[in-house]
């Protein structure tokens, strides 16, 4: 029975990431951005990255996308397995890359204004995406394009079409990237920062038009995010991420009811509750993250932790382990079920 459900789970994995590791290598040392990590995620799955800036959750996504620049970056070491193969096997410039990104993975990068060409027309670098792609005339393609901006909520798409990045406002330009990633049909969406600069109103409206599409699609989507209250409606299950690794990982109600990690829990107490007295403060998390060329053998999170135990700063690093039955999982030396997240 076991191995029957193993074999089922087995075949509904999308993307399996394995041990990934990705450094960039300065004068002042190695910078090691994403530090053996591994995730996944299923066919039509909505999960969720979770981090502060700069903690390697848009350098992992690169990675998978073969977009690293190098020098300085380098991929030193995992497995990113797509459908069974294993997309490290190819270089970043090869034919089978080419093919998967866009037609396999798209990504929605952070800022749509660097991510849209600003001498070409909506239309053109719209439509020139699915020409490569699905291997379409211009006319065909044209077509599809003002098909794919309306499926996004564009009105008046014929002049749209023809209009440059600058001529929009930034919650269009996120439809146009939206539309961009879903014209093709890919298996998974990676979305990075998708909200980033827009306004609350207009963050809630790009999600919930974003997770529409997918659904409608049956396409897998990741959400990078630093925003954890942003996902928790959307996610079925978030990883958590901090200084390179991933600590804690888990259903969306195991992190939201039950966080394990310090990290996670003040995470949580730093976002605005209805539930709460107004006059209540935000407790932020105390410090700054550490720098990345020199990380100390131990709990990378060690200084910044108001839970800190004697057995922290003896003891390495701590490997991801499974509390309960369920799939949560966290990298912690301390058992903190009995600490409640108020």
């Amino acid at each position: 029975m076991i191995e029957i459900e193993k074999k089922a789970a087995e075949s509904a994995r999308l993307l399996d990431v394995k041990h990934l590791r990705t450094s960039f290598f300065t004068n002042d040392g190695e910078v090691k951005a994403v530090d053996d990590i591994s995730y996944y995620i299923n066919k039509q799955e909505v999960i969720a990255l979770v981090g502060e800036s700069g903690c390697g959750k848009s350098v992992s996504q690169l990675s998978v996308m073969q977009l690293i620049q190098e020098p300085p970056g380098k991929i030193i070491g995992g497995e990113i397995i797509l459908n069974g193969q294993n997309l490290l096997e190819y270089s970043p410039k090869s034919k089978e890359i080419r093919k998967i990104r866009g037609a396999k993975i798209s990504m929605i990068f952070q800022e749509p204004m660097t991510s849209l060409n600003p001498v070409y027309t909506i239309g053109s670098q719209l439509s020139e995406v699915i020409r490569v792609h699905m291997r379409v005339g211009k006319k065909e393609a044209w077509g599809r394009g003002i098909k794919t901006l309306e499926s996004v909520g564009i009105s008046d798409v014929d002049k749209r079409m023809k209009n440059f990045p600058f001529e929009l406002s930034g919650g269009m330009r996120q439809r146009v990237m939206i539309a961009t990633s879903v014209a093709c049909h890919s298996d998974l969406i990676i979305a990075d920062e998708l909200t980033t600069a827009l306004d609350v109103t207009t963050q809630a409206q790009v999600m919930d038009l974003l997770l529409s599409v997918v659904k409608e699609l049956g396409t897998a989507l990741l959400v990078v995010t630093h925003n954890l209250g942003l996902v928790t409606r959307y996610a079925e299950r978030i990883y958590v991420m901090y200084a390179g690794k991933i600590i804690e990982s888990g259903t969306t109600e195991d992190i939201l009811t039950c966080p394990m990690h310090p990290y996670t829990i003040g995470l949580l107490k730093s976002i605005p509750r209805l539930d709460v007295e107004q006059a209540k403060k935000l407790d932020p998390i105390a410090g700054d993250p550490p720098n990345l060329i020199d990380l100390p053998p131990r709990c990378t999170f060690l200084p910044r932790c108001q839970y800190a135990h004697e057995e922290c700063r003896l003891k390495p690093f701590p490997d991801l382990r499974c509390v309960g039955q369920s799939q949560h999982c966290v990298a912690c030396h301390l058992d903190l079920r009995s600490i409640k997240n108020g």
